[in-house]
C-alpha cells in the first residue's frame, strides 16, 4: 500500500490509548506519527473490504497484501491463477489452498492491480538481483 500522491489534510479525535500507541509506535524512529495512522488507517480500511487479506513486510522494505493463513502474497497467488489460464479451482489445487482464499485475492487484485503489478515487478527485480549477486559470489569462489 503505497502512495506517491499529495495527501489531504484531515483532523480526527483519537482516544487517550490511541495516541498514547501511536505515539509508542512513531518512537521507533522508522516512521511519523502521521505515516504510521495513514499506514494503519489504510490497511485498516482495505481490510474491512478484503478480510481474507493481511499486510506483511515484503522485501521492497515496506508493507504488501498476503493471504490470511497462508506465507503468498496477493501478486504470487495472481501468478498461479494466470498461469493456470484465470482457473480459480486449478489455482487453488495447485496451490493446495482453499478456492476461497484464490478468489479472496483476486477480489483484492481487482480493486488494487496496479500495486499488486508493482509488487511482482518489485519481486522479480529483488530476485534477479539476489541471483546476480549469488553468480558472481561463485564465481569469486571458483
Amino acid at each position: 500500500m503505497r502512495s506517491e500522491e499529495k495527501s489531504v489534510q484531515r483532523s480526527f479525535r483519537l482516544s487517550p490509548q490511541t495516541v498514547e500507541l501511536l505515539d509508542a509506535a512513531s518512537e521507533t524512529g522508522r516512521e511519523s506519527r502521521n505515516a504510521i495512522a495513514d499506514r494503519l488507517l489504510g490497511e485498516a480500511l482495505r481490510l474491512e473490504r478484503h478480510p481474507l487479506i493481511r499486510f506483511h513486510a515484503g522485501v521492497a522494505g515496506y508493507r504488501q497484501p498476503l493471504v490470511v493463513g497462508t506465507r503468498l502474497y496477493v501478486y504470487q497467488v495472481m501468478s498461479t491463477v494466470r498461469a493456470s489460464a484465470g482457473d480459480l479451482v486449478a489455482a487453488s489445487e495447485y496451490l493446495g489452498m482453499d478456492s476461497r482464499l484464490v478468489r479472496a485475492a483476486v477480489d483484492y487484485y481487482a480493486e488494487f492491480s496496479n500495486e499488486v503489478d508493482q509488487d511482482a515487478e518489485t519481486a522479480a527485480r529483488v530476485e534477479r538481483d539476489e541471483r546476480d549477486r549469488w553468480e558472481r559470489q561463485q564465481r569469486a569462489l571458483a
